[in-house]
């Protein structure tokens, strides 16, 4: 299942990027005093349900612009390339391999495993299986492991041969940690004492606002750095040499959640500076590729290295720490970091073998027709222009809601509905329509609330909203990318799509314009309901998912809102729920908003 040439061992790392490092230079190979020994720790980070390179959405193998390669089948090679490279030098302590989360969410081969076939029925998680195959050592918590609700993380948990650790997912009432701190691995060296490794698991703060309806009154989550003080000093204590921190949070500090929370969304050099005792920092979360970054502790004057390897198995990072004795202990005397890419090597076919039926369960599920539609359907050009894929999320939505408030005070309300262009990539075809189809346009696993806005907040909203559009003048033609994804105080990288929301009504249209010469705060023009002017004393419902509404994005009114839905039913499913029962789709008929972007008054014009 692979494209790329087969290698293996030494070539299989050259084409991978590796790069050997010298040893400390203040050290020597060998026995007796001042020897070096070189300790090898592997990592990985946000997996998202990839075991296999295949794109579900697609039916075809995973390929990008860059040409990258996914999965734990492909991570698995390259884990082994590294070991047989170490074990040839009989002198070198074996290497370590861990995790930074998110392992469990993010791929239908995921989804079927929580909702279709829950491993809580007894089936082992295709993450467990190839994990526990590969050899991992310990594992750190990311927030979307706790998507699918504590029961299916708990059962994920027990399935696992090594630790799941998170030292900041603490107990709602007395505080204390409900998963593994941090675990001790004593590694052998020949003819010396063992290198006592101390491995700290810290996960995200935000889990509190993006999964509240799964952990609200059950647990909490402290600051990474606040935490991070109270058990590294403990990790030393408990006989670790070396301290490794494995850590769901990106590098720089930034919070898509604003002031929300009173801790970062990423913290990891932040922690590296301020909490003594850490050697390297396995970072996740950010879904970036960061081969090395070195800090210097602000109390003790040491570095720490830090190396995130971007997202899906693409990369492999590899942390090289040269240890010294030093009055009989073990001291970190160098290090290095580095990332290997998965994308030069074959699948490991013993992880292949173990997950092919999985794999074929679930491409035969999503390729599964369940209707038709009239005229196709594509999001390529969402982010900048009304399109009937975006209508057909927010008609699904709001659809929804209605029907569940028959009845109730909020019955005769308006209703509206809040998407974000997720995934460029997605169509809908003309013709049949398969799982896939519907999915590959809701790629996360929301579920859907309801709540109460007056007009004045939904102005609010869509200016907080518009942000999104970087401030320019004329009417072009303009690329893209010269119009989208304006760089923010909380995405100084660039607002992404997902944080981007359009909203339309359901049996009347929400019309609005943006003018993108204006100023942030200013940009929303002739918002309208039904023909009418919003005003804004008007009461709206307005259908949003569970995280925007329990302020993922840090959207305004939307947190504080009246919630008068919420059944914990997933978006998605409801939108394979709706063609599978109207059978066939006519996009014509759920047209639920017109906006359009303009300069000064003026249409523009962008291009893909």
């Amino acid at each position: 299942m692979t494209r790329r040439t087969v290698i293996g061992g030494a070539a299989a790392l050259a084409a991978a990027g590796f790069q050997a490092v010298p040893a400390y230079a203040g050290g020597t190979s060998g026995h007796g005093p001042g020897k070096t020994v070189r300790l090898t720790v592997m990592g990985t980070t946000d997996l998202h349900g990839n075991v296999f390179n295949w794109d579900y959405f697609k039916n075809t193998e995973y390929d990008d612009s860059a040409h990258n390669d996914i999965g734990l089948a492909k991570i698995s090679t390259l884990v082994s390339a590294v070991r047989d490279r170490i074990a040839a030098d009989r002198h070198a302590p074996r290497p370590l391999l861990l995790d930074a989360g998110d392992t469990i969410q993010g791929t239908p081969l995921a989804y079927y495993f929580a909702k279709i076939e829950p491993i809580t029925g007894g089936h082992t998680h295709p993450m467990a299986a190839a994990m526990n195959r590969i050899g991992y050592d310990a594992a750190a918590l990311g927030n979307h492991e706790f998507n699918y609700g504590l029961d299916i993380l708990r059962r994920f948990q027990r399935q696992l041969r090594f630790p799941l650790l998170g030292a900041n997912a603490q107990d709602w009432t007395t505080g204390l940690p409900v998963f593994p701190p941090y675990t001790l691995k004593r590694v052998h060296v020949p003819g010396e004492k063992p290198i006592t490794v101390g491995i700290l698991g810290l996960t995200n703060p935000g889990i509190a606002i993006w999964d509240k309806a799964n952990v609200e009154n059950k647990l909490k989550f402290g600051g990474i750095v606040e935490l991070a003080k109270i058990w590294a000093p403990r990790v030393r204590q408990a006989g670790a040499d070396v301290v490794i921190a494995s850590v769901h949070s990106g590098m720089d500090l930034s919070s898509s959640y604003g002031d929300a929370l009173p801790y970062p969304e990423n913290a990891s050099v932040l922690m590296a500076e301020t909490v003594p005792g850490i050697d390297a920092v396995l970072v996740g979360h950010a879904h970036l590729e960061i081969p090395e970054r070195l800090v210097t502790n602000k109390t003790t004057g040491e570095q720490v290295v830090l190396s995130e390897p971007l997202k899906w198995g693409m990369r492999l990072s590899l942390f090289d720490l040269d240890l010294e004795k030093v009055r009989g202990q073990w001291k970190v005397v160098g290090r290095h970091s580095q990332v290997l890419n998965a994308n030069s090597v074959a699948a490991d076919p013993d992880v292949v073998a173990l997950l092919q039926k999985d794999h074929d369960k679930v491409v035969e599920y999503v390729n599964s027709k369940i209707g038709t539609c009239t005229e196709a359907m594509s999001a390529a050009t969402a982010p900048w222009e009304d399109t009937a894929a975006l209508d057909f999320v927010n008609f699904v939505q709001a659809d929804a809601v209605s029907k569940a408030l028959a009845g109730t005070p909020q019955a005769s309300l308006p209703v509206l509905a809040i998407a974000a262009p997720f995934n460029r990539a997605a169509a809908i075809p003309a013709g049949d329509v398969s799982v896939r189809d519907v999915a590959g346009l809701y790629v996360f696993d929301n579920t859907l609330l309801g709540v109460t806005m007056t007009g004045a907040q939904i102005k609010d909203y869509l200016e907080f909203s518009a942000q999104y559009f970087k401030q320019v003048t004329g009417t072009g033609p303009f690329p893209s990318d010269q119009v989208t994804n304006a760089p923010t105080s909380t995405a100084p990288n660039g607002t992404p799509d997902y944080n981007y929301d359009i909203l339309g009504g359901l049996s009347k249209p929400l019309t609005y314009k943006i003018d993108i010469a204006k100023p942030v705060g200013s940009r929303i023009t002739g918002l309208a309901y039904d023909g009418t002017p919003v005003a804004a004393d008007q009461q709206f419902v307005v259908a949003v998912n569970n995280y925007r509404q329990s302020g993922g994005g840090n959207f305004p009114h939307v947190k504080t809102a009246p919630v008068v839905y919420n059944r914990q039913v997933e978006i998605r499913q409801l939108m394979i729920d709706y063609v599978t029962a109207t059978g066939t789709v006519d996009p014509n008929t759920f047209h639920t908003t017109d906006w359009s972007l303009i300069s000064n008054g003026s249409p523009i014009t962008v291009t893909g």
